[in-house]
């Protein structure tokens, strides 16, 4: 099936807009289940290992320090992952670019079961998650560069197959491992890794001679400018970044807080899992909300109100009502998928989609890198919670700051323009 591109052009004022709105699958069937695949694979790594972290260092010999390090892999090859990832798109085209991260994944998730040291299994965790980074970035461009006149929906459709590659491998993970081992339990996560990397090369195939160019007729890996130098990024990278430390930040100590407020340790764990929920939610429906505003600061706003009143609920009177907290707690990182449905939004070409998702994810990821870190030492320093969640606070503060700039209806290839002009 010859995997064609929309054919595009350009509103006068802001955004990009289709000629003709084509059949979802039109065409596009090998391209959207490689998309639908590669983004079910990008959060697997973690969450399967995270449940069983303990175990896994009880039999190969690392200590509690060492689960630390691991937690905070994550974030920093997905930091690392979205600065590079422009620069290897570049040389190899997206679709390329997608294989070689599938592939990068499911290497590193079957070859870090079969090692049996410290070293080896950090290592290869973080080739798999390195994998799962530059997935992160390619995803947003690819949905444009084949999606353009289906931006709400298969953003939609890959961000909920996002949550639920995080959802999943937490929820089976201890299941597998008891019954069959932990090599089993997360090892077999790379099979997806490697599946989602079938169709990408089906994909190659029929694009043969046509894969480094867009169907705007600009080239699909040279963009023209530098976000760097672009508010509109900034402002991406600063919603971004704000909503992922907030959210690290929650999945980490949420646990912790419910605990010292008298709940079980069971109760603390659902309700992390209620909180990953709630995502499902947002994933569904943030990305349609998104494309029919051509301002949607006010939803920022108002996923803002939604942070406050869960951080003042857990605050003031955690155990009064615990899951009415954590379900309106868990709408404010609505503002993820509309900071991934904006990347597109706020491009005129894949190229431009391609350095705006690697921008606002490097630079993003990174910061959140110190959002769970941060929350622990102030509540350390302070003994209690009121300093940890006025830190969350500002970090609301900062996202509505970003939100303000990403959120105008402006493209980043303009912004650039006007600042060449300068």
């Amino acid at each position: 099936m010859t995997a064609t591109l929309p054919e595009t052009t350009t509103r006068p004022e802001f955004q990009p807009v289709e000629v003709r709105r084509r059949a979802l699958t039109e065409g596009r069937l090998l391209v959207l289940a490689a998309i639908v695949m590669s983004a079910l694979t990008l959060r697997v790594a973690v969450t399967a290992f995270s449940p069983l972290a303990e175990r896994i260092g009880q039999d190969i010999g690392y200590s509690t320090a060492i689960v630390g390090v691991f937690g905070m892999i994550p974030t920093a090859m997905f930091a690392l992952s979205g600065l590079l990832t422009p620069l290897l798109v570049r040389r190899l085209g997206l679709e390329r670019t997608a294989l070689t991260a599938m592939l990068m994944a499911g290497s590193g998730m079957l070859i870090r079961v079969l090692m049996g040291d410290t070293a080896t299994l950090l290592l290869f965790s973080a080739l798999a998650l390195a994998g799962m980074g530059i997935g992160n970035v390619v995803i947003p461009p690819l949905v444009k560069r084949y999606f353009g006149d289906r931006l709400a929906v298969v953003s939609s459709l890959y961000i909920v197959m996002v949550q639920l590659g995080t959802v999943i491998p937490a929820l089976v993970a201890v299941p597998i491992a008891d019954s069959h081992g932990w090599r089993i339990s997360l090892g077999l996560w790379a099979v997806l890794g490697f599946a989602a990397a079938v169709p990408w090369i089906g994909v190659l195939r029929d694009r043969r001679g046509h894969d480094v160019e867009d169907k705007t007729g600009m080239p699909a890996a040279k963009p023209t400018g530098r976000p760097w130098r672009s508010p509109l990024a900034w402002g991406m990278a600063g919603m971004f970044g704000m909503t992922s430390l907030i959210t690290y930040a929650i999945f980490a100590w949420l646990p912790k807080i419910l605990s010292e407020a008298g709940a079980s340790a069971q109760f603390g764990g659902s309700m992390v899992g209620i909180f990953a929920l709630i995502g499902l939610v947002a994933a569904f429906s943030a990305p349609t909300i998104v494309t029919r505003f051509r301002n949607p600061f006010l939803v920022v706003v108002g996923c803002a109100v939604f942070f406050f009143i869960g951080f003042a609920g857990l605050l003031i009177a955690p155990m009064s009502a615990p899951l009415l907290w954590v379900l309106v707690l868990g709408l404010g990182p609505s503002t993820f998928p509309m900071a991934l449905t904006l990347i597109n939004l706020r491009t005129r070409t894949s190229a431009g989609s391609a350095a705006l998702s690697g921008f606002t994810q490097g630079v993003g990821y990174a910061v959140a890198c110190v959002g769970p870190v941060l929350f622990g030492l102030l509540h350390t320093a302070t003994d209690g919670w009121l300093a940890p969640f006025a830190m969350l606070g500002v970090a609301v503060l900062v996202l509505l700051a970003g939100a303000w700039q990403a959120c105008k209806p402006r493209l980043l290839e303009d912004t650039w323009s006007s600042k060449q002009n300068n």
